[in-house]
């Protein structure tokens, strides 16, 4: 009988835990889907430059990491190495679209005659593109090991994951301050504004919490 109430407040955290998966997946994907609804590709080249790169950090990085979340409903069933595989395609797919957002900035800022790197977005969406691009190669040296000849490859991983978290924290307050820019507070004001602010804190919030609850307390006896 005393167990009862334990395994109904375990069942309970389970379901909240699902329900914030569920709306970190639903937040990535609203946000994403403003960004590209307001930036419409194709009608300069800045416009492709929030729709990149709303592909590539709201979109395919915060899946990339919920994938491997235990209480994930969409790769729930999926195998670790099919989990793996999928992460490593989300995190390419990141990548690209990163390179083309930078490509396309930099190319309208070229056109315009305008100052590259002068307001704390840029510099910071800089250093998240470098960041991002040195966690692609610790998933790299993580998928192949033996070429590489790696010897510590769980010490590597804990660097990974460990790392992996501080690129999307990067990634998150590089949104942020984006929706601070002229451009973003310009077509969206007042309430709707503070809605979308809080939108890419929901997936932080989740993937900080799976992160630190699931992958780093089992890496510290490697450390």
């Amino acid at each position: 009988m005393p167990e009862a109430p334990a395994s109904a407040e375990l069942r309970a955290l389970r379901w909240l835990r699902r329900g914030c998966g569920l709306l970190a997946h639903l937040a990535a994907l609203g946000l994403t889907a403003v960004l590209l609804l307001l930036s419409r590709p194709g009608t300069s080249l800045f416009s492709w430059h929030p729709a990149f790169m709303s592909i590539a950090f709201c979109l395919c990085l915060t899946e990339a990491i919920l994938i491997f979340s235990p209480e994930g409903f969409l790769f729930c069933s999926c195998s670790h190495k099919v989990k793996v595989q999928l992460h490593w395609t989300a995190q390419t797919l990141a990548l690209v679209a990163a390179t083309l957002g930078l490509a396309f900035i930099v190319s309208s800022k070229n056109r315009s005659e305008l100052p590259h790197f002068v307001s704390w977005h840029s510099i910071l969406g800089l250093l998240t593109f470098l960041a991002t691009c040195g966690q692609v190669l610790f998933g790299f040296c993580l998928r192949f090991p033996q070429l590489l000849r790696i010897s510590s490859v769980a010490r590597l991983q804990l660097y990974h994951v460990t790392y992996g978290l501080t690129v999307y924290l990067l990634a998150t307050f590089t949104v942020v301050l984006g929706l601070y820019s002229d451009w973003f507070q310009a077509q969206i004001k007042g309430v709707a504004w503070y809605f979308c602010l809080v939108l890419p804190f929901c997936p932080a919030l989740v993937i900080m919490n799976q992160i630190t609850r699931t992958r780093l307390p089992k890496k510290r006896q490697y450390v």
